[in-house]
């Protein structure tokens, strides 16, 4: 196994990768910087799109342009740049934070405090068309979302919580029931942050201080851990052309000069190819 460099940048708050298999790049945010990237690997690209604001997250379109989980709620983006709030939820203090798409073409945005006070964010289902509801209030960090391949069940962490949650999930009507944990997040000084799933439905974290990767089967089990070259991983996603790769986002922020010249790539787009399968992403039908 080998761990490579995909972007090599000195992002604040690295996040949020994303495949996109429609034009085969990797979409990612620098949250802090207001940054939307898509890294394109044929040509070693990696274009930016600055907004005016925070973003939490960027996803594809089915209809071609973004959807952003921005701090002052979700936003469309059209192909020529044309801004759209699809929700607007602005509330002084408060972000958008990690956000996922389900099998129907929904989003699911979380948010948190800037000061990541107890409780003070919120993870929301909002619909093609703009009809949004808050299913699991009361979050402090609202961080990873992803589904199992059969689409049954829904993953999800409240990263102090220190643990991976599980619900029961309705692809049909996007109902999300019965949360409970699937495991805790232990023997590490990291915390979970960003997921994704693989092809078994395995749930892969990025651990948040603890320079690693970790892969928990579907009951639970810790099955693997890889070390890495970044203190601080912050999410995670299969990509390519066969979903082998797995990009890792990273972030310099809140660490001192000692740390970053120790860990030089901080800030950085990992990939680790070959370490797994992924499931294909579904894209935002709004």
């Amino acid at each position: 196994m080998s761990i490579d460099v995909a972007v090599r940048i000195k992002a604040e708050l690295g996040e949020g990768p994303t495949w996109d298999r429609i034009s085969s790049t990797l979409l990612w945010v620098d949250i802090l910087a207001g940054e939307v990237h898509r890294y394109a690997p044929a040509r070693d690209d990696d274009a930016v799109l600055t907004m005016s604001q925070h973003v939490g997250a960027a996803k594809p379109r089915a209809m071609g342009g973004l959807v952003l989980n921005l701090r002052e709620g979700v936003a469309l983006v059209d192909r020529d740049g044309t801004k759209t709030w699809l929700v607007y939820w602005a509330r002084d203090g408060v972000r958008g934070n990690d956000a996922a798409v389900d099998a129907a073409g929904r989003l699911w945005a979380g948010t948190m405090r800037y000061d990541a006070g107890a409780g003070g964010g919120w993870l929301a289902r909002v619909e093609p068309t703009g009809a949004a509801k808050v299913v699991l209030d009361k979050v402090t960090i609202s961080n990873g979302v992803g589904w199992s391949p059969d689409g049954t069940l829904m993953y999800f962490i409240d990263t102090p919580e220190n643990r991976i949650d599980v619900l029961d999930y309705d692809v049909e009507t996007g109902e999300a029931t019965s949360r409970r944990p699937l495991c805790a997040v232990e023997g590490t000084a990291g915390s979970p942050d960003g997921l994704t799933v693989d092809a078994e439905g395995c749930v892969w974290v990025a651990l948040w201080g603890g320079a690693a990767v970790r892969r928990y089967t579907p009951d639970g089990r810790l099955d693997r851990e890889i070390p890495l070259p970044v203190d601080q991983p912050t999410a995670c996603c299969f990509g390519g052309d066969d979903l082998t790769d797995l990009y890792v986002t990273s972030a310099r922020s809140g660490l001192d000069e000692a740390a970053l010249d120790a860990r030089p790539l901080s800030g950085s787009v990992l990939v680790l190819p070959g370490v797994g399968v992924g499931v294909q992403s579904t894209a935002f039908a709004g």
